[in-house]
């Protein structure tokens, strides 16, 4: 399959392990976060770990938006659920994930609440045209990624006048989390793998910032293991050289400027947080989205005066410092005894694409590496 078989060569990956291992100089170790959870699944799902030498260490960074929203937010959702005039639609991945009083979506809808998973926004337009007499809710969430999709939808229920749509809007930003983790005391990343689909909206140049403010180099990736093992040599030999620039390993998706119309979309539409609670990481600036005020009628927040307060994380939940790079899910004395994808504790944990279920899935039986 032309763009995938070609990224899956074994014989090419061994030869990339080998130049990598060449060229990473045994004097010095490198730290670097793939901020994506795609490409966290990926790595371990293709193993690259045990094709890397020690001292080239992959940090497991935030990016998966259901591990990041807080239990408040979740909590704030399934209180709306449960309301008898709400039919609460949103993705599949938020369905399992818990509150604070360990209750998901999923087991709200088994004792009654009308909670719908969806494929695409313009599903939940089809249900509020086809349910007049109901309030229904989008639960959005996502980076920019899924964010034009919502943006598309808030519009298209301006124009139709569906008065009983509303949108709980979650969207969340990558390049003000990316200034958050490096602001925080004690972080130990020298490079980041920039994410794929992201970067595809927003553009190489939006992450021009790392390099010039924080002197981070940054390779955004593709998500095949060849496009990753590309990603990590060219990191390694910025580093090497002294240097800290933005490549762009994923030309055959992401331009310089990102996707105009999309931008321009979701710019009509929102507007920035002045801040925003990180599962895992607490409140960063400027970090997410929330109507304007041109489009307050569509906002869930509003009309059902939603009021989601931060709720505590596990005490012995160690996910904090597992995204910051300074622990391995395996430092956690939780993971994979009560900690395990059928019940998360940790932000990590809740979706397939955090650090701690990709661990758990695929790399917990490995040899742990320090930190």
């Amino acid at each position: 399959m032309k763009h995938v078989d070609e990224y899956r060569n074994g014989r090419l990956a061994r030869a990339m392990a080998r130049a990598i291992a060449a060229e990473a100089r045994p004097g010095r170790v490198y730290r670097l976060m793939e901020f994506c959870g795609g490409h966290t699944h990926g790595i371990h799902r293709y193993g690259i770990p045990g094709l890397l030498p020690d001292n080239v260490r992959m940090i497991h960074g935030p990016g998966c938006p259901v591990c990041v929203l807080p239990m408040g937010r979740i909590d704030a959702a399934i209180e709306l659920a449960n309301r008898p005039e709400v039919i609460l639609c949103t993705y599949a991945d938020m369905l399992r994930v818990p509150g604070s009083r360990r209750t998901s979506l999923m087991q709200a809808r088994a004792l009654g609440a009308d909670v719908r998973m969806l494929y695409s926004t313009l599903d939940a337009l089809k249900i509020a045209r086809e349910n007049p007499g109901r309030e229904v809710v989008f639960f959005a969430i996502g980076f920019e990624t899924t964010t034009p999709p919502t943006a598309m939808a808030v519009k298209e229920a301006q124009r139709l006048g569906l008065g009983n749509f509303t949108v709980f809007c979650n969207h969340v930003l990558t390049p003000p989390a990316m200034r958050g983790i490096l602001a925080q005391p004690g972080v130990m990343i020298d490079g980041f793998v920039g994410p794929g689909h992201v970067s595809a909206v927003i553009g190489r140049d939006a992450y021009e910032f790392a390099a010039r403010e924080y002197a981070k180099p940054l390779v955004i990736s593709g998500f095949e293991p060849l496009d990753l093992m590309h990603a990590i040599r060219l990191l390694i030999r910025q580093l090497n050289e002294g240097r800290a620039e933005v490549e762009n390993e994923y030309a055959r998706v992401v331009s310089d400027r990102g996707n105009p119309i999309a931008l321009d979309l979701m710019d009509e539409v929102f507007e920035q947080r002045p801040s925003f609670e990180w599962r895992g990481l607490g409140m960063i600036p400027h970090s997410a989205l929330r109507l304007r005020d041109e489009f307050a009628a569509f906002d869930a927040e509003q009309r059902f005066a939603l009021a989601a307060g931060p709720v505590p994380d596990n005490k012995a939940c160690e996910c904090a410092d597992i995204l910051r790079g300074l622990k391995q899910p395996q430092d956690c004395k939780v993971f994979a005894t009560a900690c395990t994808p059928d019940n998360p504790l940790g932000a990590c944990m809740v979706s397939s694409e955090g650090a701690c279920a990709a661990w758990y899935t695929y790399g917990r039986h490995r040899k742990r590496r320090r930190a």
